[in-house]
């Protein structure tokens, strides 16, 4: 239920940034997310994650984080780093309002936090932020968040998990090699532990739990495969290999009622 602010206005927090590998991803999506949200109705509360799990509230939690991540990309370096200041740049230009005192705690959920917001809108990607844990931690905390709960958090951010959810239900999902290391030109078997055909190209190769934006490649011949297994095999234990198809795209939004 909405509480008694000033012209009617309802609190919603933001939360950005988190400890997985799309931290600057992030970043730029709830920039995007701010600049976009009306003041006249909403008041926006920028809530930061670090990538050492400390919450950031209060102040201005985006700039901190933004020149944080722009420090770091710097010193690593690599492939990556051009992206990571780009995204970081994108989103120093977020400001948002709040009438929140300053905190910063490593404890979960700041204390007080509860009490303060009228909903939450949760801008993280990759784990610890798309797979169902914060998620819970909101529903514990029995503040309403906007997207999708704990379970399909959790089957969404799992592909393999999701996989075999989809074919459970009789829906096609492309075809992926299952157990042991992927090689191409050896015989595959599917979702369904069936044997298949070789493996062709070009295919896919990302890591089974994180987002759609680091950590993956698309291979077009054998050699530059083992190249493409380890970049995945940076950020999660679990690969994934698919065959490329041409399809069309579909997103697909779900309303999720605030509870009073």
């Amino acid at each position: 239920m909405a509480r008694d602010r000033a012209g009617g206005k309802l609190r919603v927090g933001v939360v950005f940034g988190g400890r997985s590998g799309e931290h600057e991803v992030s970043l730029a999506s709830a920039a995007s997310v701010m600049a976009a949200m009306d003041a006249a109705r909403f008041e926006v509360v920028p809530i930061g994650i670090t990538r050492e799990g400390r919450w950031l509230v209060g102040g201005d939690p985006m700039r901190a984080l933004t020149e944080a991540a722009s420090r770091r990309a710097l010193t690593e370096g690599g492939a990556e780093s051009d992206v990571k200041r780009g995204l970081a740049a994108r989103a120093s230009s977020a400001a948002g309002s709040t009438s929140l005192a300053r905190v910063e705690t490593s404890e979960s959920l700041p204390p007080g936090l509860r009490q303060e917001l009228d909903a939450v809108i949760v801008m993280l990607h990759g784990p610890r932020g798309e797979d169902g844990t914060i998620q819970g931690l909101l529903e514990l905390a029995d503040i309403p968040y906007v997207g999708a709960g704990v379970l399909a958090s959790a089957i969404g951010m799992d592909k393999v998990a999701m996989k075999d959810m989809f074919r459970a239900h009789g829906l096609p999902v492309v075809d992926y090699p299952r157990g042991g290391s992927p090689r191409l030109g050896a015989p595959a078997r599917d979702g369904a532990g069936r044997r298949g055909p070789p493996h062709r190209l070009p295919c896919f190769v990302k890591p089974a739990n994180l987002g759609s934006s680091v950590g993956i490649s698309k291979v077009k011949s054998p050699e530059a495969l083992p190249a493409a297994l380890s970049e995945a095999a940076r950020h999660d234990r679990r690969l994934l290999v698919e065959r490329a198809v041409v399809a069309r795209e579909v997103e697909v939004a779900r309303a999720r009622q605030w509870r009073a």
